[in-house]
């Protein structure tokens, strides 16, 4: 059975996140995906990885978690003779996606107009912080500086404190995403249309685009969000998190209907709030006319207190008997990684990762059942496929020698051993 992105060639030379979480999901659905790594490799090689992992096997929980299914190229892309060999490898693939500077990738002899002139038919996907016009469009970024220039840390965080960060980095998986999308659309229109094209994304942009409810709420009321710890500020209520007795927390939604508001105040001992006024339907729990926001928040305090009174695990074996009400418990990531329904999902995968063993790892959650990928091989050694990518473009086993130890030397060199 194919896979659905099979015979599509891509060209990565990206580091971090933001262009190979792109890259791992075409290699997810099927593509070739070169990794092009100079000669220190992916710096991610290097990030949250273990003691005995050797630089050049470079395993860090950062590359593993977005390297998955690619082949690794690994040059000394100083010299001209590996630029060569990339402009070689691009000549002949579908795609070239890059989270460098694109002054760096014009200086390299790798912008758009020059690779373009050698295949007309190439996508070009370039991801960076800020857009690429503009006076910052090549400043330098990491996540956390395009969350808060987004307004994300602006609205999280407690509501009598500054402004917190999340604890992910969204900026970047979020610009990938984009990435991924942008290329799939040019590659269609390829399809149809004919021709290739460039693609820009950003991490800013993305985050303006996961905020844009909150963001056009503010252009359209004139009204700035604020922070509001476990509530959100747009959804008024009893919409938010509540910490439990022994230390957990559960996060519920409005309540819509009487059966389950009277139910709900019953378990928590917050019997006058039946018939209170302030909260007798379901517009006035949401702050809608005939009541107001500010008067539908004033709910929370009871719940904080009637959620503080109980165990998680009675909360939840009483919050399971609410079908109409929309609950969870806030779990962490070692619960994630037991988690029944995202394993019934195969939203994880099981994959022997060297030096870590047999782990679960976050899957591709994008699922086809006319064309379904099989499980990739996990991520590569640092120019593990030098030999096998380098004879298909005609190099012989001495030139190949050549070009792998320019590389190893300059490594070395860079790391004074």
């Amino acid at each position: 059975m194919p896979e659905p992105l099979e015979g599509i060639r891509v060209i990565e030379l990206a580091r971090a996140l933001q262009g190979p979480v792109a890259g791992q999901y075409l290699a997810d659905m099927g593509a070739d995906v070169i990794k092009v790594e100079p000669a220190l490799g992916d710096a991610n090689r290097q990030i949250r990885g273990v003691a005995d992992d050797g630089f050049e096997g470079g395993f860090g929980t950062q590359f593993v978690s977005a390297n998955r299914g690619k082949r690794s190229l690994w040059l000394d892309l100083r010299l001209d003779t590996s630029i060569e060999i990339v402009r070689k490898l691009v000549a002949g693939a579908d795609v070239f996606l890059s989270n460098y500077l694109e002054p760096s990738l014009d200086a390299m002899g790798l912008g758009f107009e020059s690779l373009r002139a050698e295949n007309p038919n190439l996508v070009y996907a370039l991801v960076n912080g800020y857009g690429p016009v503009g006076p910052d469009a090549a400043k330098r970024m990491l996540d956390g500086a395009a969350s808060a220039r987004s307004g994300l840390y602006h609205v999280t965080g407690p509501s009598d404190g500054g402004p917190m960060m999340p604890g992910t980095t969204l900026a970047d998986t979020a610009g990938a995403m984009q990435l991924a999308l942008g290329i799939m659309t040019a590659l269609t229109a390829r399809e149809r249309h004919g021709g290739g094209q460039r693609v820009d994304v950003s991490a800013l942009g993305a985050q303006l685009w996961l905020q844009m409810w909150e963001i056009d709420t503010a252009s359209l009321t004139g009204q700035s969000l604020r922070r509001r710890g476990a509530h959100s500020d747009n959804i008024q209520g009893t919409y938010g998190l509540y910490e439990t007795a022994d230390g957990g927390a559960i996060m519920i939604a409005n309540v819509n209907d009487e059966e389950t508001w009277v139910a709900l105040c019953g378990f928590g001992g917050l019997h006058e709030l039946i018939v209170d006024p302030r909260f007798d339907s379901p517009p006035k729990r949401a702050g809608r006319p005939p009541s107001t926001p500010a008067v539908a928040n004033e709910v929370r305090p009871y719940l904080v207190g009637a959620f503080r009174a109980k165990t998680t695990a009675e909360w939840t074996t009483f919050l399971a008997g609410l079908p109409e009400l929309v609950w969870d418990v806030v779990q962490d990531y070692h619960q994630v990684l037991d988690d029944p329904q995202v394993l019934a999902n195969q939203y994880l995968i099981e994959q022997e990762i060297p030096t870590y063993g047999k782990r679960r790892l976050v899957a591709n959650p994008v699922r086809l059942n006319g064309t379904p990928g099989p499980v990739k091989s996990p991520p590569p050694a640092l120019g593990a496929h030098n030999e096998e990518i380098l004879t298909s473009l005609g190099y012989d086993a001495v030139a190949i020698a050549k070009i792998t130890e320019a590389a190893r030397l300059a490594l070395r060199q860079r790391l004074g051993i």
